[in-house]
């Protein structure tokens, strides 16, 4: 049986589509929708080990979104053919009247496996242990994009450009902190922080200055840093 879920209005539309496009562009093999109670939640995998040799760290994105009451799924689809079906869903621009009304969309019948969506985050016992500034999380991304660049040539083997990525990633962030360096690149490349480059001294005050400071959470073996426009879910082998 077809499944369909409703969002509130054309504006939560457009942020899942949005949403789902960022996490495409990193990775378009799947995502896991997760519907209950009210709520979607929409996991992504940004980093994830291939094999048992990879140490590469888990890092999840995760958004919500209010649905109707009722409603319920946990399906793994891939994202390319749930991102068709909402380019082909007709809505409203936001600013009309009709942008308030409930968006229906259907979920694609097809499933597939990937490794990081058997792994279930907990969903409760999550406890503060401290904090970190997105201007951190968005210096990390930089640095890190910047040394994959730099040390990754082009026409390199995947398994190299993997070997790399991991050390790079699985750094700490900063110094002391139990988060990797991949949170940093996950919070950028899924739009939960800005990924505009700091050009000038004044710049770099700014961005300092508007710093969203993040609380990080950490229940069994996972940490959970929420952002204002989501959450990463991070797990270090």
């Amino acid at each position: 049986m077809a499944i369909t879920l409703t969002l509130d209005d054309t504006l939560a539309f457009s942020d899942l589509r949005v949403f789902l496009e960022r996490a495409a562009r990193v990775d378009d093999t799947a995502t896991r929708l997760v519907a209950n109670n009210g709520v979607l939640a929409v996991y992504v995998g940004v980093l994830f080990p291939v094999g048992l040799l990879d140490s590469t760290p888990t890092v999840l994105g995760l958004r919500t979104w209010r649905i109707a009451e009722g409603e319920s799924c946990d399906a793994v689809v891939p994202v390319r053919s749930i991102l068709d079906r909402l380019a082909h869903i007709a809505v409203p621009d936001p600013t009309e009247s009709e942008a308030s009304k409930p968006v229906r969309v259907p979920i694609p019948p097809m499933t597939t496996a990937v490794s990081w969506a058997g792994i279930t985050p907990p969903r409760g016992g999550w406890e503060r242990v401290g904090s970190i500034t997105s201007s951190e999380l968005g210096a990390a991304a930089q640095a890190g994009i910047a040394e994959v660049a730099e040390v990754v040539p082009s026409g390199t083997g995947e398994q190299l450009i993997r070997k790399v990525r991991s050390e790079v990633w699985g750094r700490p962030l900063a110094e002391g902190s139990s988060l990797p360096a991949g949170a940093g690149f996950a919070a950028t490349a899924l739009g939960f922080i800005s990924d505009a480059p700091v050009r000038s001294v004044s710049a770099a005050v700014r961005a300092a200055r508007d710093a969203e400071e993040v609380p990080v959470f950490k229940s069994e073996t996972w940490q959970r840093v929420s952002l204002r426009r989501g959450h990463l879910l991070v797990r270090v082998r």
